[in-house]
């Protein structure tokens, strides 16, 4: 008998209950809540040439649902979620109407095409693919003139059999990889249908298609690294032992080196045998692994002093497959081995609870908090936070004339009192660098005067014609970070610099924690929203354009939220591609009219909306805003950057939105 599975992804709101305690009568919850979403239906047509069909409407946060057949009958009467409505049509080409109503009363209204042919399918296309991301998942298309539906059965043990509209992907995940007989079958409201079949091989993905995160920045004081290309590697004088029992590949992903373990029991790998390595004063064991999905082995780390004798071994948790998993380890769980001390470890071992047949192993490193704080990242400068002084500041281009400098309360920044204004570069300061010519770069830095004023900051040459990319930065009083993008457009050098320009107007300039790096691609579309509302929507509905306003020539993201209630209730997102277990860096430009707080993310955008986000708490000061978020546990092709307004009443404008991946 076959199963016959229908395309649904029907969200039934969930209402919260309260204990008695509460007031039976208060409805304030409802007031929240979003309008309905993702709305679509499933459209089947019987195949007796009496274009019968069934409607099948889909959404989410819906309480019911009404069709308008768009044939000049009558409305259907409500229909609950999960349920379906029937409709005969003569044949023809019909808009249908789904309007989709909220428990709160607020509708969201969608057309779609329904197309009643008593002719059999004809031109077939089939195609059929192993998904990119997705191991063991087939996803299928099928376009045909004259239908209306398909089904795919999908050949495995279970005959599934998926039903969908024509044009509409249909995936599936098999258990197995392995060759199945996949048969596609087209149907109009003909009896005769349109069949198409071929012996597909689907694939297990076996390796990683991104590398794992990047460690961050550690004094070398601070960490002892095993195998990682972010720190300095101790000497290994064996890896793998002899005595090693797996197959040993030293590879790459994505240009990053990684270990690839086929047929693991045990990797062993020696540091030296006469002292061993010191790992007394690590306070934390990292390591990041990668199995195949639907691997389940547990994977465990030991450590062994032959020296004194003694080993402990830890596990590494629950197995997790199909992504990266970073994993930390209090050194204090090697204490509970009969290990009799850290400070002479010549063995370590990366074991396997049975045979594992793919792992792939990274960043396995041995660390300890900072002894000497967190120390400020000035990517290609040096001494960007001025804790040095004047070194590699100059005025002007004057290497031999150092830029001034004060310190207060023990911060060191550069400082300057312009009292008469004139040219912009009769009072500046660089320092020089190299700049490559069409590089695009971020160029970040914190600035503050005893006045509200103007300064240039950009890169270009120090010489020449003295081309440069810059832009004019609006300064106030209040300590700010600013974030610029620039272009090396049409220059580059060797002796090229980061400047800024501050003679054009009278007031102090005090610049501290410069920063430039070389620009990573922003994952965002117009997220600077001088493209309007495009790619920007409300919540998760993609025909609900964000709100946008335009001041002084900027566009931005703007909306006054005058009733405070769930966070989500006022939101605004951009949908992308969201890969589990990446980190990534979110920046942005926030204010108000007064101090409050919003929430800022990246997550999924239907099922559990699973998340990871912070709450920033924003002002009425146009300030910069870094956060860094891992997709700890979800990801998928249409998750979301998001920003929750809705919890505290006051304007929210947002600007200047960039998302990269770590």
């Amino acid at each position: 008998m076959k199963i016959v599975k229908y395309v649904l992804s029907i969200c039934l709101v969930a209402l919260v209950v309260y204990s008695c305690e509460q007031d039976d009568d208060n409805t304030d919850f409802v007031d929240s809540i979003e309008a309905p979403a993702n709305i679509s239906a499933n459209v089947v047509v019987t195949q007796d040439n009496t274009g019968l069909v069934t409607i099948t409407p889909l959404g989410e946060g819906v309480a019911n649902y009404v069709i308008g057949f768009g044939d000049g009958s009558d409305d259907s009467n409500s229909i609950q979620p999960g349920n379906s409505v029937t409709h005969i049509y003569n044949e023809g080409t019909y808009e249908a109407t789904i309007t989709a109503n909220g428990l709160n009363g607020l509708s969201t209204v969608v057309t779609q095409q329904i197309v009643v042919s008593f002719q059999a399918p004809e031109n077939l296309v089939v195609t059929i693919e192993n998904d990119a991301s997705v191991s063991k998942q087939v996803n299928v298309t099928a376009t045909a003139d004259f239908a209306l539906s398909y089904e795919v059965d999908f050949g495995d043990p279970n005959n599934t059999v998926i039903m969908s509209n024509i044009d509409q992907i249909t995936s599936f995940i098999y258990d197995e990889a392995g060759t199945y007989t996949i048969t596609v079958t087209a149907f109009s409201a003909a009896i005769e249908t349109a069949t198409y079949t071929e012996e597909f091989v689907v694939t297990e993905i076996l390796a990683p298609l991104a590398a794992a995160p990047n460690p961050p920045s550690r004094d070398a004081g601070d960490v002892v690294s095993i195998f990682s290309d972010a720190y300095t590697d101790v000497t290994l004088t064996e890896l793998p032992t002899v005595w090693s029992s797996t197959n040993f590949n030293a590879t790459t992903v994505n240009g990053d080196n990684v270990w690839l373990l086929s047929n693991l029991d045990f990797l062993g790998m020696v540091t030296n045998y006469d002292t061993g390595e010191d790992l007394s004063a690590m306070e934390m064991m990292h390591i990041d692994y990668w199995v195949p999905a639907g691997a389940t082995n547990g994977l465990s780390v030991k450590i062994v002093n032959t020296v004194d004798g003694g080993e402990a071994e830890e596990s590494l948790g629950a197995t997790v497959s199909g992504s990266w998993q970073s994993i930390d380890l209090d050194m204090s769980v090697f204490d509970d081995g009969n290990l009799s001390n850290k400070t002479k470890i010549t063995q370590l071992l990366i074991d396997s609870d049975g045979v594992s047949d793919i792992v792939y192993i990274d960043n396995f490193y041995f660390y300890r908090a900072s002894t000497t704080g967190p120390g400020f990242d000035d990517g290609l400068l040096t001494n960007g936070d001025f804790e040095n002084g004047s070194e590699a500041w100059i005025i002007g281009v004057d290497d031999n004339n150092p830029a001034p400098v004060v310190t207060n309360g023990g911060n060191t920044y550069y400082s300057v009192d312009v009292t008469s204004a004139g040219q912009p570069f009769a009072v500046n300061v660089s320092q020089k660098l190299e700049i490559i010519q069409d590089q695009t770069y971020t160029l970040t830095f914190d600035a503050w005067s005893d006045v509200n004023r103007s300064i240039i900051a950009g890169i270009g040459l120090s010489g020449g014609d003295f081309a440069n990319t810059s832009e004019t930065v609006n300064i106030t009083t209040n300590v700010t970070n600013y974030t610029l993008t620039l272009t090396a457009s049409g220059f580059g050098a060797m002796d090229a610099r980061v400047l800024f320009d501050l003679g054009a107007e009278i007031g102090m300039v005090n610049i501290d924690n410069v920063s430039l790096n070389v620009s990573t691609n922003n994952l965002l579309n117009n997220g600077d929203f001088e493209n309007g509302s495009e790619s920007w929507i409300i919540g998760v509905d993609d025909n609900n354009p964000a709100p946008v306003v335009t001041v002084g020539g900027n566009t931005y993201y703007s909306v006054d939220v005058t009733s405070a209630g769930q966070p989500f209730a006022v939101n605004v997102s951009q949908k992308l591609e969201i890969t589990q277990g990446q980190t990534y860096t979110l920046t942005f430009d926030a204010w108000s009219d007064v101090n409050r707080s919003i929430i800022a993310g990246i997550g999924l955008s239907g099922g559990d909306f699973a998340n990871t986000s912070e709450t920033v708490n924003i002002t009425t000061t146009v300030t910069n805003y870094t956060l860094t978020l891992s997709a700890t546990g979800f990801g998928a092709p249409d998750a979301r950057v998001l920003f929750d307004l809705g919890a505290e009443v006051g304007m929210v404008n947002i600007d200047n939105v960039i998302l990269t991946l770590d």
